[in-house]
């Protein structure tokens, strides 16, 4: 061979390293990679900060998964799921459901009997005449909510931990997971970022935030929305690594009468929304999941009863907001919620 086509087949190999190189380095190039889903009735994002794309997009189409699972074994709206076959037996025969299902009603008894009733997963007999969140939202008469109200009892909800079934006592009865389901989620998907090695990431399924790891090197910014506002607005934030942050509020779900406006955190002893000064109530802790349960009922203890309770709660805060633009914060929040809105004013 001459040496000129050495020198050719030199220059190849050059340019062969160099493109691998080049791949290579694009490849593993670090940066936030985001996804969009629509499951558990709301809009969820889910976004990975400067990692390795191919490996961001892996544990996103893995992150998808688990919400796809917990949809199609949680939805009390959809046909043939875990909690739907639960309704339908309702008085008829215990029915087999997941460990994950399980573990989930498990947590929403344990959480009826914490709240005294005010946190009831049987509630599904009255949130399904009202039906907020859907097109078919409407607001029941008087003599439906009465009827539904005897249907309405968490006791009445029976598991058997070695055969892995619920029963609904009564015909009738209906379970509703939507007050804790997203926060079961969104523990799942974060457990799966540490797992993964992902050092930040932000996971919102619909107003249930949870930060994973920090920002560059530095705790996250959490918003507390503004009521009635638009989503990219806030009142404040708080800072911090690897927890969550719930918000229920009666801005996120609702449906107008003339001019009442009635929200979807519906009261088990009235089958009528929580009626008292609340606006909103965030809750931050380790496991989304508490947040999810508590921001409801806690909005249905009001101020006084609810401030009480989550002080009383280990590694949880809360953050109440009124419709007077006053804030309340629990004890472990004094130095670590900023406000940003003077309109607002926090209460000692």
């Amino acid at each position: 061979m001459d040496k000129k086509n050495l020198k050719i087949i030199a220059s190849l190999l050059v340019l062969v390293i160099l493109i691998g190189v080049y791949i290579f380095g694009k490849q593993n190039k670090k940066e936030d990679v985001s996804a969009t889903y629509y499951y558990l009735g709301t809009v969820n994002d889910i976004k990975i900060l400067k990692d390795n794309k191919k490996h961001s997009e892996e544990i996103l189409k893995k992150s998808e998964k688990i919400l796809i699972d917990v949809h199609n074994k949680m939805s009390s709206q959809l046909s043939n799921t875990e909690v739907d076959k639960v309704n339908k037996n309702a008085g008829i025969k215990p029915v087999k459901v997941s460990e994950e299902t399980f573990y989930v009603m498990e947590n929403a008894l344990k959480y009826a009997g914490l709240t005294e009733g005010v946190f009831d997963p049987s509630i599904g007999a009255i949130s399904s005449l009202w039906n907020i969140g859907n097109e078919e939202a409407r607001v029941p008469k008087n003599e439906e909510i009465k009827d539904n109200l005897k249907f309405v009892n968490y006791k009445n909800v029976l598991l058997n931990k070695k055969q892995n079934t619920i029963f609904l006592k009564e015909k009738g009865m209906k379970i509703d997971l939507g007050a804790i389901a997203k926060g079961y989620a969104a523990d799942r998907i974060a457990n799966l970022m540490k797992d993964e090695k992902i050092s930040s990431a932000i996971i919102n399924l619909g107003g249930n935030v949870y930060v994973v790891g920090k920002k560059d090197d530095s705790n996250f910014k959490i918003g507390i929305q503004a009521p009635y506002e638009k989503k990219s607005e806030a009142i404040g934030y708080i800072k911090g690594s690897d927890i969550s942050v719930v918000t229920s509020g009666t801005y996120e779900r609702y449906i107008k009468d003339g001019d009442k406006i009635y929200h979807h955190m519906m009261d088990p002893k009235t089958g009528y929304p929580f009626d008292n000064n609340l606006n909103s109530v965030s809750i931050i802790s380790k496991v989304s999941m508490d947040g999810d349960a508590l921001s409801t009922s806690t909005y249905g203890l009001g101020i006084e009863k609810g401030k009480k309770f989550i002080e009383n709660q280990k590694n949880i805060e809360a953050i109440f907001v009124t419709k007077d633009k006053k804030i309340i914060l629990t004890k472990g929040l004094k130095n670590n919620f900023v406000l940003t809105d003077d309109t607002y004013e926090i209460i000692k």
